[in-house]
């Protein structure tokens, strides 16, 4: 990895909010290394170097329109057909006084032309090709009327879509600097977490969460790597961890860091020289999220409940792979506001983040309305959510009608 990480500071507060401990995350990370994409693979990538062009686009002046390229000081009048001028295939000789070539949309202009007269307005007989009085200038498109050599198409930090893609290739580049995508090491551990697929025991649960949280991952530009599934066994967890560390830019642990005599995540962590940054956090659900830095790499902890951990995921792990990716972090938590549909009551002293509907009512407003259950547990209802509703500390009981932030999961 490129980046570098500091050791913890001591004197940390054990519950950090959430701004100041996703700062401290942002600390410890920072762009990995570039690596040369081929267009195929380009899409969804962030770019490391600004894309300069190498040459006018187009090349040479062109015919916007099918018709005839002539001398615009020969009109009106009959002119003779010299020839024809075809995308990709251009009039070598030159326009002499009185003649006119045959042009198609695309065309380069030939030598001795300055103006197209389109194929609407002439009438041709045989050779001949009778036109009106033109101007010139009319229907071309210049020599590097769409960008000129030396210009920066595309700024570094870019990310691209078909529309920066097509703009690269317009300039002819083979390949683009990119930066390589954040591999992340995602691991969770059990012994009530079965594999989908197999047969769970009595008293058994899907592993959900790592499948999850791979999904963002992908969908944010990264590689997710999941390990199998470590026993509730603190050597076991250790040694699944530290091959997960090897072998990535981030692990993400799920689960394991509550205060349970099953939680061996961090105990864990801590025999391959764990130093925590961060230990809780003032947010509901997340509070046991944590984060650190080992010998071999960062290490995010989220909570265990599938939910808890995707909500996390959203507000921690994006802005880490964006900061990876050379990104701003803040555009990824970028929040918009809408009016409660639905009254909430007063909230605790933790940040919290409600699972919402966000939808637009008849005058163009956005509007959001809480789903009734918020269990963490419950896979379901945040799969139809597309907001979560963010409820400062503190805060008072919200009435219908009331304008609150939400941060959106995606596709808006």
């Amino acid at each position: 990895m490129s980046h570098s990480f500091t050791p913890a500071k001591a004197g940390l507060a054990p519950l950090m909010r959430v701004e100041e401990a996703r700062a401290a995350m942002l600390s410890m990370v920072g762009p990995l290394e570039a690596e040369f994409s081929r267009f195929d693979d380009a899409l969804g990538r962030v770019l490391s170097d600004a894309v300069i062009a190498m040459r006018d686009q187009p090349p040479f002046a062109v015919s916007a329109m099918d018709g005839y390229a002539l001398r615009s000081g020969d009109t009106p009048g009959a002119l003779r057909v010299m020839g024809e001028s075809a995308a990709g295939r251009g009039f070598e000789g030159c326009c002499e006084p009185g003649g006119a070539i045959r042009i198609s949309t695309g065309a380069a202009m030939p030598q001795g032309t300055d103006t197209v007269v389109i194929q609407e307005d002439v009438s041709r007989d045989g050779d001949l090709v009778i036109v009106p009085a033109v101007v010139p200038g009319k229907n071309i498109r210049p020599r590097g009327g769409d960008f000129s050599a030396g210009a920066v198409l595309l700024p570094a930090g870019r990310l691209l879509d078909g529309v920066a893609v097509a703009l690269a290739a317009a300039m002819g580049a083979a390949t683009l600097s990119v930066i390589r995508r954040p591999r992340i090491a995602i691991l969770c551990s059990g012994d009530e977490l079965a594999v989908p697929g197999n047969m769970p025991g009595p008293y058994q649960i899907f592993d959900s969460a790592t499948y999850g949280v791979g999904g963002l991952v992908h969908a944010w530009g990264g590689i997710a790597q999941r390990l199998d599934v470590a026993r509730d066994d603190p050597a076991a967890i250790a040694r699944a961890a530290e091959e997960g560390l090897c072998n990535s830019d981030l692990l993400v642990v799920i689960g394991g860091a509550s205060v349970g005599d099953h939680d061996h995540a961090r105990p864990a962590l801590m025999q391959l020289g764990l130093e925590l940054a961060v230990e809780k956090v003032a947010v509901r659900p997340g509070k046991p999220t944590w984060f650190g830095v080992t010998p071999h790499g960062p290490v995010l902890g989220l909570p265990g409940n599938p939910s808890s951990a995707l909500a996390c995921s959203h507000l921690f792990l994006r802005p880490l792979m964006e900061a990876m990716l050379g990104r701003d972090a803040a555009t990824c938590i970028t929040l918009r506001r809408a009016r409660l549909i639905g009254a909430l009551p007063a909230n605790g002293p933790r940040e919290h983040y409600l699972r919402g509907l966000l939808d637009v009512d008849a005058d163009g407003q956005l509007t959001v309305r809480s789903f009734e259950d918020q269990d963490s547990s419950l896979i379901s209802v945040f799969a139809a959510a597309n907001v979560l509703i963010r409820i400062p500390p503190d805060e008072m009981a919200l009435a219908q009608g009331a304008l609150v932030d939400v941060l959106p999961l995606g596709g808006l």
